[in-house]
């Protein structure tokens, strides 16, 4: 049983990343065009940083039949993306700069609606492979009644 739940265990991890990581898209999303925030200068887009951490709990069998060593999803860090600001022409905003340019975030909305698909999918997959552990469960609990 205790395989079971590390299979949870890693899936659950995974979710809950790909929950701060659609959050974090979300608001990238949100702010494309803002031109102001408290740091000072436009919103700079936002990423998560993901580090596989290994499981502990695997049993050793496990590791060497699977010849792979099983790793957690854990969430270091939410970085600001330093690239430079988008510069549109644009001399009528409140925030544009003695040339008529603005400092737009550097936000593609393009490139983070790839990047929601994607996150959007690996959650999906990683909540079949919770319900496929589930019924795992079930069924070896039903084994053992017999």
């Amino acid at each position: 049983m205790a395989d079971f739940f590390d299979s949870l265990d890693v899936s659950a991890s995974a979710l809950s990343a790909e929950r701060l990581r659609m959050n974090t898209i979300s608001s990238n999303l949100a702010n494309a065009q803002t031109t102001r925030t408290p740091e000072g200068g436009p919103y700079r887009r936002k990423d998560p940083i993901f580090e596989a951490v290994p499981v502990q709990e695997f049993k050793t069998v496990l590791q060497g039949a699977m010849d792979v060593p099983m790793h957690k999803v854990h969430v270091v860090d939410v970085v600001s993306d330093q690239g430079p600001p988008k510069m549109v022409y644009n001399p009528d905003h409140p925030d544009a700069n003695p040339e008529g340019f603005v400092a737009m975030p550097n936000v593609n909305t393009m490139e983070e609606m790839v990047n929601m698909i994607t996150a959007s999918r690996t959650y999906e997959a990683n909540v079949t492979a919770v319900n496929i552990a589930r019924g795992m469960m079930g069924k070896a609990l039903e084994i053992g009644r017999k």
